[in-house]
């Protein structure tokens, strides 16, 4: 064994006796392969992940309905993403769902999908505002970083898998799984900070209403948080409106 794979195990079955091991029958090859998933989960290249959020995005249009060209909400989002085909270097895929969600996201590959049910309830401006927050979540790179972690923890799982399991993969199995780590989790407070101040320069870069910034939060906050978990983690809708209202 190349020492290099022994300091791999040695960090994977840390704290593990090996009469542990034994009963719980590990397949030692199957854990070398996870715990190689799991260093390689730290060093993805962009094509790697370009790649994964492809198919991630690919099964997410699979399991909804696109709004299409000829539908109100296609015609919409159409005319709110002209112009939008990239920004800042980062190629944008901008589509709706038609999903009564007040919800929206974006993944580091440029997909940003806006749902109906938030479109029903914000103006075109605060969908900008929408679509600049998402973007912002990319370029600061938190989707980069909870696909690493969501792809660190499957690693983790596979290596204490019964004898016989595949070891963790971008698999149809796995992918909603992953959507949720991913993509629909609630960021952190500085995340959503964050992602708003680069809100508020995509406004302002494109010439858009930058108060819609603060109408659109303000808005979300009557709503009562309205189940956009895009929206409802901590700072609150109110305080991030707030926040905004000093930025305008």
């Amino acid at each position: 064994m190349k020492r290099r794979d022994f300091v791999l195990l040695a960090t994977l079955f840390s704290g593990v006796s090996a009469v542990n091991v034994a009963q719980a029958q590990f397949n030692f090859g199957k854990a070398l392969e996870a715990g190689k998933s799991l260093l390689e989960s730290e060093t993805l290249s962009d094509a790697d992940l370009q790649s994964y959020f492809d198919q991630m995005a690919a099964d997410s249009d699979a399991k909804n309905k696109l709004a299409g060209p000829k539908d109100a909400y296609g015609k919409r989002i159409a005319k709110l993403a002209k112009g939008l085909d990239s920004y800042d270097g980062l190629k944008l895929d901008i589509k709706a769902y038609l999903t009564p969600e007040v919800n929206a996201f974006a993944m580091a590959n440029g997909t940003i999908r806006v749902y109906s049910g938030l479109m029903d309830k914000f103006t075109d401006d605060e969908i900008r505002y929408v679509i600049g927050h998402e973007i912002g979540h990319v370029k600061a790179g938190h989707t980069k970083a909870r696909i690493q972690t969501a792809m660190r923890t499957s690693a983790l799982r596979s290596a204490l898998a019964s004898t016989g399991g595949k070891t963790a993969e971008l698999a149809e199995s796995q992918l909603g799984d992953l959507f949720e780590q991913v993509v629909r989790a609630q960021h952190s407070q500085a995340n959503e900070n964050e992602a708003d101040d680069l809100a508020m320069r995509f406004m302002k870069t494109k010439g858009y209403p930058s108060v819609a910034c603060v109408s659109a939060l303000e808005k979300l906050d009557a709503l009562g948080g309205g189940g956009a978990s895009w929206l409802s983690t901590h700072p609150s809708p109110k305080a991030r409106a707030e926040r905004m209202r000093t930025q305008v």
